[in-house]
């Protein structure tokens, strides 16, 4: 008997059959009878059933097995034959039929199987994801379970997202991964360069199309660099800004790390943002990943000035996720330094940013 969460390949007739018939009994007891049974033949899997004989012309169908368990044992547990043949129904239209919205590809009959999409507004990351092309060399790269999570939630495949911030190219990697289109804009030329380096060595199984543009995000020509590759409008914007002068990145007066003051810094911040939006489409989504800073012993809410910003340009806000770090590149050697220094100033230690979640109206 095996039981886990890896997929099934069933005979979708055969399935279907099967639940119709034991949907079609009068009793409670009958139903359960032939649910029972169904269940047996999913967690023994004898390979010369004809239930695992998946077929030609698309009659196949991958299904979680302890997630099909659990709604076989749901139906077993019913107290009602009509609650019974509701569990019934559900399962089968989960097997008959794919719904999904307009902007993203979670099927909703079959919710329960992405449970890798995160949906509470807290996330508590531990550590950065490191597998194939990623690399934490970059001051101020964020970690690539942020843009797989926008994107799982606001994109499907073969869509087109934005990052005006590219840094590492960690956005785009996750492209490659997801099968998604994306375009990376990177003020930098080196890091440009070593972005491109590193987005190559990424698999891409999906012939994802990948591009690392370099120039300034206020006055790129973001409409031209779609055109390039026949798309109009970008589906996901993802912007990662400087948290103003915390990291200096370069000495370029174009880079928003070396603004002079917060109100210069809020006014580069909404020239990209005015460069961008035209290149959004409607009813579409813009993430914003930023966190706060100190500045003269105060706290300085840079976060929530940049929401404000945007909000200034046609959006709602629909989500502000606060995302927990447990290290950064600056703190990782000095955590009982910090401590100390936190207990002495009266302050607290950052440990979190800001995902800002908009909706272009």
């Amino acid at each position: 008997m095996k039981s886990d969460n890896s997929p099934v390949l069933l005979n979708k007739k055969r399935l279907l059959r099967l639940l119709t018939d034991a949907n079609t009994q009068r009793s409670l007891a009958s139903l359960k009878k032939k649910t029972a049974e169904i269940k047996h033949m999913v967690m023994s899997s004898n390979d010369g059933d004809e239930l695992f004989d998946g077929g030609a012309n698309g009659n196949a169908v991958s299904l979680r097995r302890d997630i099909l368990a659990s709604e076989l044992d749901q139906i077993l547990e019913a107290r009602t034959v009509e609650r019974a043949r509701y569990y019934l129904e559900r399962l089968e239209r989960g097997v008959k039929q794919v719904r999904t919205s307009a902007i993203n590809d979670i099927n909703l009959h079959r919710w329960k199987e992405h449970e890798e999409v995160l949906t509470d507004s807290l996330w508590v990351l531990p550590k950065r994801d490191t597998a194939g092309a990623h690399l934490g060399w970059y001051w101020g790269n964020f970690i690539p379970q942020i843009p797989r999570q926008l994107m799982l939630r606001y994109t499907k495949k073969g869509d087109w997202v934005l990052d005006t911030f590219l840094g590492s190219g960690t956005t785009l990697i996750e492209c490659r991964r997801l099968g998604r289109n994306g375009i990376g804009i990177e003020l930098n030329r080196e890091v440009a360069r070593k972005a491109r380096e590193l987005i190559k060595q990424e698999d891409n199984p999906h012939n994802a199309r990948t591009e690392v543009v370099r120039g300034d995000s206020r006055t790129i020509d973001i409409p031209g660099a779609l055109r390039r590759f026949g798309a109009r409008q970008a589906q996901l914007v993802i912007m990662h800004p400087p948290y103003h002068d915390i990291i200096n990145f370069s000495d370029d007066d174009k880079d928003l790390s070396t603004a002079r003051g917060a109100v210069e810094f809020l006014k580069m911040f909404g020239e990209t943002l005015d460069n961008v939006t035209p290149a959004l489409e409607r009813g579409r989504y813009l993430a914003l990943v930023i966190g706060d800073k100190y500045a003269k012993s105060e706290w300085v809410p840079l976060g929530f000035e940049c929401m404000n910003e945007v909000l200034k340009r046609g959006y709602s806000l629909r989500s502000i996720v606060v995302k927990n770090f447990e290290e950064t590149r600056a703190k990782r050697e000095q955590k009982h330094l910090w401590r100390y220094r936190a207990l002495a100033g009266g302050f607290y230690i950052f440990k979190h940013e800001y995902i800002f979640l908009f909706r272009k109206k």
